[in-house]
This record gives structure tokens, C-alpha cells and sequence, in this order.
């Protein structure tokens, strides 16, 4: 691991400069502090690699921004911007440590310094368009519409069957919500990295008939893969265990079983791969949730001699190739500025959650709060690098400070995706998901502020400290 060398130290007013940090992936904490704090840790062990950027924690005061940390050291000065210059190739940490009236700012990579303003605002959505222009992404990110959606995860997470798939186009088709796809998540599948083979328990029928039966009401089939991830248990690691990376463990927990990360340097493991997503395209699916992407970049023993971002852009290459320019690739769980201009939508915050406060108060974890707070810290990047994903539609009578969460997701310009059973919606959730499920701006204009938002509302109220 290089190590941190000093590239700026800039004078600021420590009782007014304030200091953007963004984080790893699309679950890592992001958001405005005032200089003198200390932004987000984790609150687990564990989460240090599903969460935070797994092989460098930070140290234990002041910031640790990945690729990018802004700062504006007192109020109308010129905005600074310290930034990694190709995130495709290279992601640097940087650090900044408040000395007195000066905040010094290491990085243990290479780095590039800019002004732009006038506030952090403008700033970061000018260094998202110059970094757009760099990476060749085109105006708008994808420059495409891709509708609306259901999903299973929200209400039946690993429960799902076919017959929920069914009833759930019924309702939705009774209760006349404009859904275009609808997505099959986790749960489906035998083994994590098994993705092609069924539960027959749950899924008596072949994937490929589910997915027919979604196309004859008209609409698009989705289905949920985590891609790089490779579980102890499956077949998979069982029948090839010269495909994972060495010494990369993604998780020790989840699913109940230890996590490997698929080597895509490995010629079989990277025609697997693209078999599996062919496959998968072949039969109907052409909507593609690519989870725990994470994964792809995790420092490892590899066949092929690349650095861990490099494996990781030729893992979303391979699937994008598989699956065509026509399909769409959404990325959860996935370093963010590696991927730009590699997917088509991105997930920008921490699961929803029925609970509005995160456990252990660590906001990288499923809650209302931390989907909140990540969605407004990261809606600059909508529409220049992707479309953003700020999460389910989730407004069923058991989740807390629903209203809170619809009125943010009515702000968003991005994906919106209903996450309810519809039958466990009463009357004011079904209006509140017609609503959601109109195109932006119609939506934006139903709504009105939840003047019960503590939490200040739009980019403003990012504030983690």
C-alpha cells in the first residue's frame, strides 16, 4: 500500500469550513462536515469491507474521502477540489487532518487540485461533468429512460417464489400502477455464484417461463445477480476453486458462509461469467441488479498480472459485452467513481429499511436515515454519470417516517422502483407509489416538503456531524 504523502495544506477558518467526503461504494457514508469533526467509522468489524473500503481503514479522527474530498474553507472562498485524475485506473484515498487554522490533506496516490465553486454544489457538479467528459460518458449519463419498476427484495426478501412473482403482476395490474419491469431478487437461486441454477422447491418452473410470463403483460424481466461474489457453499467454489481471487474474502457472514470473489483474469472463470449472463439474457431477462460489486475490486492473488480496479473494469466489461448495449445494467454495492460510464444506473445509498434509525448508528447500514442522507449527498452525480438509484419505493404502513421517504424519493430525478408487496399497501401507500411511479417531474410537482424533516432538507441537510 503506497503511503500518504502531504499535497495541499490549505488555511481555513475552523469554525466555518466545511468539508465533503465521499466514500468507496454505493453503501459508504458520504456527506458535508464542518472541518473539525470526524465523519462516519464503522460501527462493526465486518463492515469495514461490505461497507467501507475494505483493505485500508481510516484513521481513527478526521476524514478518509476515496477519489474525491472537497473543501471550502470559509464561507464565499473559492471551493477546493482534490480528486483522483482517471478513477478507472487509479483511486486514490485522501486524507485531511484539521492542524490548528490549516487542513492538511495527504493522499496515497496521485491527485489532482482544482478551484470551482462558488459552493460545494456547483463544484461537485462541475467536477462530475469534467470527469464525464474525460471518461467519454455522454451527456446525461446513459442518455436513456429506463421506466419504472418492482421489486421483490423489500417485501419478501430471501422468501420469494414464483407464485409471488404471479400474484404480484396481478396486483399490479388491478390496482393499475404503471410498473414497466419487474425484477426478481435474491432468493431465487441455489447458490451464491449459481446463478443459473434454480430452487426447484420455490421455483418449480424453468427462470426462462417466469420471465415469459412477465413479458406477456407487457412488461421487462429483471433479475438480481451479485456477480463477483462466489459463496463456500455453492458449486461453484466446489467444482472450481482455482476461479477465486486468493486471500479475498468478501464477507464471513452473509448468506451464512464465507464469501470468495470470482477472478475474472482467469480465462474459464471470465467465460463462466459471460455464459451466465448470455444465459440469463437468453431467457428473457433484460433488466440485469448487479449486487456486492464490491467485490470485483477486492486486493487479491490473481491469474492475471492487473491491479484490483483493473479486474474489476474487466468484470463489467465482460458482463456489458454479454448482455448487450440494450440491456440494462444496474450497480449496487459498487465502487462508485471506478464505475462511471459503465453502468446504466447506480445505487447511491445504503438499503431502505423499515426502520428509519441504522443499527449501532452506523449509517452505511440498512435504515431510513442513511438512505436519506446518502441519496442527497450523491444526486449531484444524477444524470452526469448515470441514472441514480436512490433506492426502493417502500411506503406500506410498517415502515417508520414513510412519508418522510416518499416526499425524498419525490425529489429524485432517478430510478423509481416500487419494493412494497402491493397487497400490504393501504390506501394512502398505494396513492403515495401511483405518484412515485410517475416520470420526475410530474412527481415533483405533487409534492410538497415534509415540514417535519429535521434533517434540513435537500443537499443542505448531508450533514453527518
Amino acid at each position: 500500500m503506497p503511503a500518504f504523502v502531504t499535497v495541499l495544506e490549505l488555511p481555513v477558518d475552523p469554525a466555518t469550513a466545511v468539508v465533503y467526503e465521499h466514500g468507496w461504494q454505493s453503501w459508504s457514508p458520504a456527506g458535508v462536515h464542518r472541518v473539525d469533526a470526524t465523519s462516519p467509522r464503522p460501527a462493526q468489524l465486518r463492515w469495514q469491507t461490505m461497507a467501507f473500503r475494505p483493505e485500508l481503514p481510516a484513521p481513527t479522527a478526521g476524514f478518509q474521502s476515496e477519489g474525491l474530498l472537497v473543501v471550502q474553507p470559509e464561507p464565499d472562498a473559492p471551493v477546493t477540489v482534490v480528486h483522483s485524475p482517471d478513477p478507472h485506473t487509479e483511486m486514490a484515498s485522501i486524507r485531511l487532518e484539521l492542524r490548528e487554522a490549516t487542513a492538511v490533506i495527504t493522499a496515497n496516490g496521485e491527485v489532482v487540485v482544482t478551484e470551482r465553486g462558488p459552493d460545494l454544489v456547483s463544484a461537485l457538479e462541475e467536477h462530475a461533468a469534467s470527469v464525464a467528459d474525460h471518461l467519454g460518458v455522454p451527456a446525461g449519463g446513459t442518455g436513456r429512460s429506463l421506466g419504472t419498476g418492482w421489486c421483490s427484495w423489500y417485501g419478501y426478501y430471501h422468501d420469494v417464489t414464483e407464485q409471488v412473482v404471479h400474484d404480484e403482476l396481478a396486483l399490479l395490474d388491478r390496482h393499475g400502477l404503471a410498473v414497466d419491469t419487474v425484477q426478481l431478487d435474491d432468493g431465487y437461486q441455489t447458490g451464491i455464484g449459481d446463478w443459473l441454477s434454480r430452487r426447484i422447491d420455490t421455483f418449480p418452473s424453468p427462470l426462462q417461463d417466469l420471465a415469459a410470463r412477465i413479458a406477456d403483460t407487457g412488461r421487462s424481466a429483471g433479475i438480481w445477480t451479485a456477480p463477483f461474489l462466489v459463496g463456500a457453499d455453492s458449486r461453484l467454489a466446489q467444482d472450481h476453486p482455482d476461479w477465486l481471487v486468493g486471500g479475498a474474502a468478501a464477507s464471513d457472514e452473509h448468506w451464512g458462509q464465507h464469501i470468495g470473489v470470482l477472478d475474472v483474469t482467469h480465462p474459464d472463470a471470465a467465460e463462466h461469467l459471460q455464459e451466465v449472463f448470455r444465459t440469463l439474457t437468453s431467457w428473457g431477462f433484460s433488466y440485469h441488479k448487479v449486487d456486492f460489486l464490491y467485490g470485483g475490486a477486492m486486493p487479491g492473488r490473481r491469474h492475471g498480472d492487473v491491479t484490483p480496479l483493473e479486474a474489476y473494469g474487466l468484470g463489467l466489461n465482460l458482463i456489458r459485452e454479454a448482455i448487450g448495449e440494450d440491456a440494462v445494467l444496474l450497480g449496487c454495492g459498487a465502487p462508485l467513481l471506478p464505475s462511471i460510464g459503465r453502468v446504466d444506473a447506480m445505487r447511491i445509498s445504503p438499503d431502505i429499511d423499515p426502520r428509519f434509525e441504522p443499527p449501532l448508528g452506523d449509517v452505511s447500514q440498512p435504515s431510513g436515515r442513511g438512505a436519506v442522507l446518502m441519496g442527497r449527498s450523491r444526486a449531484w452525480q444524477h444524470g452526469r454519470w448515470w441514472v441514480n438509484d436512490p433506492d426502493c419505493i417502500t411506503v406500506r404502513p410498517e415502515i417508520e417516517r414513510r412519508e418522510l421517504w416518499a416526499a425524498e424519493l419525490a425529489s429524485h430525478g432517478g430510478l423509481a422502483v416500487s419494493g412494497d408487496p402491493i397487497g400490504a399497501l393501504d390506501e394512502q401507500g398505494r396513492e403515495w407509489t401511483r405518484t412515485l411511479l410517475l416520470p420526475p417531474a410530474e412527481r415533483a410537482a405533487r409534492w410538497q416538503p415534509d415540514p417535519d424533516d429535521e434533517l434540513g432538507g435537500g443537499f443542505a441537510g448531508t450533514c453527518l456531524r
